[in-house]
């Protein structure tokens, strides 16, 4: 007899090869719970691990209210070192669009840190959220200080160097850009925004970007679920003189 975990693993091998063999297609609404549970001789609780397996593998999604999907396979993004917006390979710029939310607000917690700035400091707050179609892709909430902050960033971009466009304008020139990369699992907020599992690592990337007096004039902190994202970092060495040379 079968363990619980066994079962589990054995559903979701089979409906990870009927997807990944077409048999079920992209966009497609699995049968209910219950249904598939019912259909596999399993509880509701495995019938429900089973998901999350494939939840956290990027092949299913879970809508609130309208049940599990397979997924539509999403284009891979890369985020290049000191760009402070993720930027997709030049063949998905046309699949990706980009809604923001702008909000004002005070600087608290971790904010004054990272902008160095006062305790309820005026910042203005960037929201932005790239959809591929129907599906989210990734996100970034980026701040700036009120008075370098523009007002007509658009609701809607074709792609995130839209938004950064918008927001040079009244950013002086950058000296310094630091950046922190890690990998964690997503809060639920992020799993709920995104449509991710819990269990699916995402990209967490802190940039601080300041000008030439030592001001953070831009922070931002990007989520790029690791299903479809990778991060490149290049640096271009010196070559040092040895003596006698």
């Amino acid at each position: 007899m079968r363990s619980v975990s066994s079962r589990r693993h054995v559903i979701a091998e089979d409906l990870r090869s009927k997807i990944l063999t077409g048999r079920i297609k992209a966009g497609e609404r699995l049968p209910s719970e219950a249904q598939l549970a019912s259909g596999y001789a399993v509880s509701t609780a495995t019938l429900r691990n089973a998901l999350a397996d494939l939840h956290g593998q990027g092949l299913v999604e879970k809508i609130h209210g309208k049940g599990n999907f397979v997924r539509y396979p999403l284009r891979r993004i890369t985020y290049i070192g000191g760009g402070r917006t993720p930027r997709p390979e030049p063949s998905a710029w046309s699949a990706l669009r980009v809604s923001v939310r702008t909000t004002n607000l005070q600087a608290n917690g971790q904010l004054i840190g990272l902008l160095g700035v006062s305790a309820n400091s005026p910042l203005t707050e960037f929201l932005c959220l790239s959809h591929e179609g129907k599906s989210p892709h990734s996100l970034a909430r980026i701040y700036v200080p009120r008075d370098l902050a523009p007002t007509d960033v658009p609701a809607e971009s074709h792609c995130y160097e839209g938004v950064e466009s918008k927001l040079s304008e009244l950013r002086p020139p950058l000296a310094e850009v630091r950046e922190r990369v890690g990998a964690r699992p997503p809060t639920p907020e992020e799993a709920a925004t995104l449509r991710i599992s819990s269990a699916m690592a995402v990209l967490a990337i802190t940039s601080v970007a300041a000008d030439r007096t030592g001001r953070v004039v831009e922070a931002a902190l990007l989520v790029l679920p690791s299903d479809r994202a990778d991060a490149l970092f290049t640096h271009h060495m010196t070559h040092e003189r040895t003596n006698g040379e």
